[in-house]
């Protein structure tokens, strides 16, 4: 029986991802490296911390993976102030509120740097719907490793059987799945060459998983 929900951030809550692209961009500028499309895209769903780490694995850089990440934060942190047309995905307000309303438990688990998470959440009053929101930065291991996710169950309170998780990236989903939980892949517009194939179920609209319909679409519930 499903009793918890697990929502990425980054591309299922939030469309930030044109931020974050040029904030690591305008970061790659100022420390004098060009980065591939193709490695780029595999930086999706990832911390940003891991990425740096990456970046200065396969740059050769002399900077520390922490110098690279403040850059970073520095540039979005611009963007994101400046930034006022921001608003949420298409539908996901109303499925945290209907999800809410029928008493599931909503935990967050992103690979964004818990300031940015609080930030969204801030500016949005989220935090009135999810009882625990998990960093990817403040854990040991980064998104394909299922960490995370094993963190947000116990986060929860129930058993992994009993949590789906919502993600729109190749990482994401693997994560969730090494977690051994119910995954939706959420294919939207804003998703990138992301492989949607290790997911339980795809999906490019919110309403295909209202509350109402979940008894049909998780085999346990």
């Amino acid at each position: 029986m499903l009793k918890a929900v697990i929502f990425d951030m980054d591309g299922v809550i939030i469309d930030s991802e044109p931020m974050h692209n040029k904030a690591y961009h305008d970061m790659f500028d100022e420390v004098g490296i060009k980065v591939s499309d193709a490695l780029y895209q595999s930086f999706t769903g990832q911390s940003t911390i891991n990425i740096c780490k990456r970046l200065c694995d396969h740059f050769n850089l002399t900077q520390a993976p922490e110098t690279l990440v403040a850059l970073k934060r520095k540039h979005y942190k611009r963007f994101f102030e400046s930034n006022s047309d921001l608003t949420l995905i298409d539908g996901v307000l109303d499925l945290i509120k209907d999800y809410h309303r029928n008493g599931l438990t909503l935990v967050l688990g992103s690979s964004a740097a818990m300031t940015s998470i609080n930030q969204i959440f801030e500016r949005f009053d989220l935090d009135q719907y999810f009882v625990a929101k998990l960093s990817g930065g403040d854990l040991k291991a980064s998104k394909p490793h299922p960490e995370i996710f094993i963190k947000a169950v116990e986060a929860s309170g129930f058993n992994n059987d009993e949590c789906m998780v919502i993600e729109d990236s190749t990482n994401g989903i693997e994560a969730a799945k090494a977690a051994n939980i119910f995954c939706v892949g959420f294919d939207s517009f804003h998703s990138k060459n992301q492989d949607y194939s290790k997911a339980d179920m795809t999906i490019k609209d919110f309403k295909e998983i209202r509350f109402d319909k979940i008894r049909s679409l998780i085999p346990s519930y």
